[in-house]
């Protein structure tokens, strides 16, 4: 019997070993292929919006309506995210992912050499509805190639990207606008994605489509259509807060839609978005504490490179080369973070990460106009650290026990999570900031647009009180970010058991 139990126990560290083979090289290749797809959607967001004004110079048309340059983009995103999934699932992710890539590179052309504001919004969301497809097709080829044994460290390379984008944004933008072109924050995509489709051909497996998956037309019409005016009404909350028809109205009809999507897909046999994910208290749990974590993170994200343009009254350019340590410490923790996920629980790792986010918030809620520099900076670098500890490891734990036949719809659902979530998150902490501001700029009923032009004789004398209303209003982000941390504390403790069928390391 002993005998047969080291043979057992033999065997059983033989597969382990099999199935852990190391991220070797060609799994970096694919790694590679899909973050080359994945920053170029992710930065081509924070580039555009250092353009706004130039755009609206240039096609002598009011701020509001160029905005639709960034508002049109986002609301594809979210509309074509929740069809990404019975795509990948009838023609393949292979073919949804390089499909993705074109449709973005086709879109970023037209809009580089656009002649109107009109016809630049309209290439902006045909460029958004490839963009919304690139990210849950990376994830899900990343999912099968890695199997559940080396996710945590193949989705900590996909999460460089996520980090490191809305850092590098405004730095690219703010050279091309100044010194190139503005039709090169276009332009950049087309060699890029080039090369990512060349890539992609030769790099990744062809996998097969499944014919008898079947589109249901009235989940499409629900979840879509719901998930793109819930983000429009927060997007249009800023300025003058939620209490306003052109937010109430939109937001209520997308949460009437999404509620009859809810109703439906839970009794429909081939779901757009499949909710029995949701029966997984692992999936479900790292969902909760996703969502927090990004409506939390984001949120402060917001407010970081605001504070220096506004308060402290650098240019874009100036507050993306200030965000920088961010960056770094994003990068140095992310590969510790994705080893971690693979050997122990997301539960031990993430409120680790998250209590460094929130120290470096409490500390920002007091800053002031002459804060010295250095200090911002070491803070912004322990806020990166966090960051890159807290982000990978709940992606990693909610996908770690998901087979590999829902892997695409549970890309296509964090993705919409991370989407929704990112929108709650800017949304609520703009109209906060705006709110903090007015009411120490001016009296009662007054009103002050972040992002607004201060004459430069005035600054001295508004920028304590501008600062001050940043310290307040990063109080409300830590808020956030302590319910975030309360929810990490309920994440898995210890790796998850794998699921029956969940994707082993595949041929590559």
């Amino acid at each position: 019997m002993s005998e047969l139990t080291g043979l057992d126990a033999a065997a059983t560290g033989e597969q382990q070993a099999a199935a852990d083979t190391g991220v070797d090289r060609q799994l970096l290749t694919v790694a590679a292929v899909v973050v080359l797809g994945a920053i170029m959607s992710i930065l081509d967001t924070t580039v555009v919006n250092v353009a706004i004004k130039t755009l609206a110079g240039s096609f002598h048309t009011s701020l509001p309506t160029i905005q639709w340059v960034a508002t049109g983009y986002t609301l594809a995103l979210a509309t074509v995210i929740p069809l990404s999934g019975w795509i990948a699932d009838r023609f393949g992710t292979k073919r949804l992912y390089m499909g993705s890539i074109l449709l973005f590179v086709i879109g970023s052309a037209l809009s580089g050499i656009a002649s109107s504001s009109t016809e630049i919004i309209v290439f902006r969301v045909l460029q958004g509805l490839g963009g919304g497809m690139i990210m849950p097709a990376g994830m899900t080829i990343l999912t099968k190639a890695a199997g559940p044994q080396r996710i945590g460290r193949v989705m900590a390379i996909l999460g460089v990207p996520m980090m490191i984008a809305p850092i590098l944004g405004p730095v690219l933008g703010g050279w091309l606008v100044s010194d190139v072109s503005w039709r090169w924050i276009f332009f950049i995509n087309a060699p890029v994605g080039v090369f990512a489709l060349i890539l992609s051909w030769f790099v990744l497996k062809p996998d097969v489509g499944q014919a008898n998956e079947r589109l249901d037309i009235i989940d499409l019409l629900l979840a879509s259509p719901g998930v793109a005016l819930l983000i429009y009404g927060l997007a249009e909350s800023n300025p003058g807060g939620f209490a306003q028809a052109k937010v109430l109205i939109p937001m209520a009809i997308g949460v009437v839609l999404l509620v009859g999507f809810v109703w439906h897909a839970l009794r429909s046999e081939q779901p757009l978005i499949d909710l029995r994910l949701f029966a997984d208290r692992v999936f479900s749990t790292s969902s909760i504490a996703l969502a927090l974590m990004i409506i939390s993170v984001f949120g402060s994200l917001l407010l970081l490179p605001y504070y220096l343009q506004e308060a402290r009254f650098e240019s874009a350019l100036n507050s993306g080369l200030l965000m920088i340590p961010q960056g770094v410490g994003s990068m140095l923790m992310m590969p510790v973070a994705g080893v971690l996920s693979d050997r122990t629980g997301s539960g031990k790792i993430s409120p680790v990460g998250i209590a460094l986010i929130g120290i470096s918030v409490l500390w920002l809620t007091g800053v002031g106009a002459n804060t010295p520099f250095w200090q911002v900076e070491i803070d912004l670098f322990v806020n990166g650290l966090g960051l890159g500890l807290a982000m990978m490891p709940i992606f990693t734990g909610a996908i770690q026990t998901i087979k590999e036949t829902q892997a695409a719809r549970a890309s296509a659902l964090l993705n919409i999570i991370q989407q929704a979530g990112a929108s709650v998150g800017t949304a609520v902490l703009s109209v906060l900031l705006s709110s903090a501001i007015t009411s120490k700029l001016h009296p009662p009923g007054g009103s002050f647009n972040a992002g607004q032009t201060i004459p430069p004789s005035m600054r001295a004398k508004i920028a304590p009180p501008i600062a001050s209303a940043f310290g307040q209003t990063f109080w409300w982000a830590l808020a956030l970010i302590v319910v975030a941390f309360i929810a990490s504390l309920f994440l898995p403790k210890s790796r998850p058991k794998q699921a029956e069928g969940a994707p082993a390391p595949m041929p590559i």
